[in-house]
């Protein structure tokens, strides 16, 4: 990734003496996953061993192109909308949303992946954001790729996320793309109940006018929950 667009904020301290700021507003028609008034717990998952670290996040949040690229990244574009909400399904401001993922091919931008897929050059691979005043987010990027993590064993495509505010206990889940058949096998994705699962996998479909052509869509809503005193 170019240095140039590596983020040199520390989150945790924007956090902390940043309370009134938001994102900017997305207005594409987020819904919530209610039922009533409480909202479906989204299930914790294992970050996995790529996660870029504290201060590797950029606050761009398309990850399709980088800054001086006149080339963009390989694959389906797609967004990823949502809101952050509390158990109440009432939405949170100021909620830091980041996430990382492989690239088309499946290879994630980290020196301790052993997939020997090519990396994309013109690809962020992570990036972060915070809610708006509804409560939601929104990033562009595209599918990730398939890749293998043990000899019997390949990994849906999915993307990382890691969510937290002051006082809600902070999450890191993953989100998967519906009618994968991957996900049927996947070691991870079958931890979670199966009363939880689908809140995890996700429906992509094409993409309303405004953004890119031939692009999808996908709405993940994600339930912090408060922490205990």
């Amino acid at each position: 990734m170019d240095k140039s667009t590596k983020s040199k904020i520390n989150r945790r301290d924007f956090l902390k003496f940043a309370p009134t700021l938001g994102a900017v507003g997305i207005g594409l028609g987020l819904g919530t996953k209610s039922l009533a008034n409480v909202c479906i717990n989204t299930p914790a998952q294992t970050a996995g061993p790529f996660y870029p670290g504290e201060r590797e996040f950029s606050s761009l949040t398309d990850l399709t192109q980088l800054e001086g690229h006149s080339e963009r990244a390989e694959g389906q574009i797609i967004y990823i909308k949502g809101r952050v909400l509390d158990a109440q399904c009432q939405p949170l401001t100021n909620a830091n949303v980041e996430i990382w993922q492989a690239c088309a091919t499946g290879k994630y931008n980290n020196p301790r992946d052993p997939n020997p897929a090519p990396l994309d050059e013109h690809f962020r691979y992570w990036a972060e954001t915070f809610t708006n005043d509804k409560g939601e987010y929104f990033f562009k990027s595209i599918l990730p790729g398939a890749y293998p993590a043990d000899t019997d064993w390949t990994r849906p495509p999915h993307i990382h996320f890691r969510i937290s505010k002051l006082g809600y206990s902070e999450l890191i889940t993953q989100m998967y793309f519906k009618g994968d058949q991957l996900n049927d096998s996947d070691l991870i994705l079958k931890q979670i109940p199966q009363t939880e699962r689908n809140s995890v996998i996700i429906e992509f479909t094409p993409s309303e006018n405004g953004l890119e052509e031939k692009s999808l869509t996908g709405n993940f809503d994600i339930t912090l929950q408060k922490v205990r005193r």
